[in-house]
């Protein structure tokens, strides 16, 4: 078990550390999701863009966002979701960016997601990914700040006392906007090729298996504020007959690949159906189409 980076106080040594910044990041936000075709989340991406900014970490195109999530033998963080407790949790070990060139020392977030009535909360800290996994996986205390120590304790008592394990994989290709002015605090996401797997839990593995869990024509729109909705928000949303979903990436996962039963949120392509494809781009009669989520 690695030792913890805490001397003990009174020490020179421990009058030092206290100044070295924590790496854990918290924040608390409210959050409304859509579930919207790609080709109309290219047209309001483009439309606030008249009003927002792009994230400067979002290239053009977006970035790709995996999460490894944890949960216990019975599916316990799935089934909170389901009930609509109001006070529930998740934990995932997060990478941004594509994966390949993953190696032990790339960083990664370890993430509590919880949510507090309709209020979300996250609180995260960066670690190599090789330690994310010592952490979560070999459930042995890391090194860390005097100020991540919480955090840190809270993700091991979550490991053991709940047996937590690897349950899902999820990844997708994400773009981003912010608000600028008074809307400073608004945030919107544009989610789409949402695929994961239910096995291979190693962000490192060079020809993993994935498939579409949420139909490869839709995109997941999330908006994101602090306190209140923008009032331009909610007529963009009203004008565009935008419906508000309860779609989690997780569930979603876990449904599709037959581990739980698929509830009343769940998103089947049969819900969504794709666009009509034009007739002169039908496929010959004695070619078989591509199965849609097979990649």
């Amino acid at each position: 078990m690695a030792p913890s980076r805490e001397p003990a106080p009174g020490t020179p040594e421990d009058a030092e550390t206290q100044h070295v910044a924590s790496r854990l990041h918290a924040f608390n936000r409210f959050e409304l999701k859509y579930l919207v075709p790609v080709e109309q989340a290219a047209e309001i991406r483009d439309e606030l863009s008249e009003r927002m900014d792009r994230d400067l970490n979002s290239p053009a195109g977006g970035y790709g966002v995996w999460s490894l999530y944890y949960d216990s033998p019975q599916l316990r963080f799935y089934w909170e979701k389901i009930e609509g407790l109001k006070f529930r949790r998740k934990l995932r070990i997060r990478h941004y960016g594509a994966l390949d060139g993953v190696s032990d020392e790339s960083p990664v977030c370890v993430e509590i997601k919880q949510r507090v009535n309709r209020v979300t909360q996250k609180r995260r800290i960066t670690l190599p990914y090789a330690t994310a996994r010592q952490l979560c996986d070999a459930r042995e205390m890391v090194e860390h700040s005097p100020g991540e120590r919480g955090f840190v304790h809270e993700v091991l008592d979550l490991v053991v006392r709940l047996n937590l394990r690897p349950t899902a994989i999820t990844g997708y290709q994400r773009e981003a906007l912010v608000g600028r002015g008074s809307d400073t605090g608004l945030r919107v996401t544009f989610d789409r090729r949402i695929r994961g797997r239910d096995r291979d839990f190693d962000f490192a593995l060079a020809t993993p298996e994935n498939r579409f869990t949420i139909p490869p024509h839709m995109a997941v729109m999330e908006v994101k504020v602090n306190e209140r909705t923008p009032y331009w928000i909610t007529d963009l949303a009203a004008r565009r007959n935008l419906d508000l979903v309860r779609v989690s990436k997780y569930v979603q996962s876990i449904e599709a690949f037959g581990l739980a039963p698929r509830s009343v949120f769940h998103v089947d392509e049969a819900d969504c159906p794709p666009p009509p494809t034009p007739l002169d781009t039908q496929p010959p009669a004695h070619e078989a189409p591509v199965k849609a989520g097979a990649q």
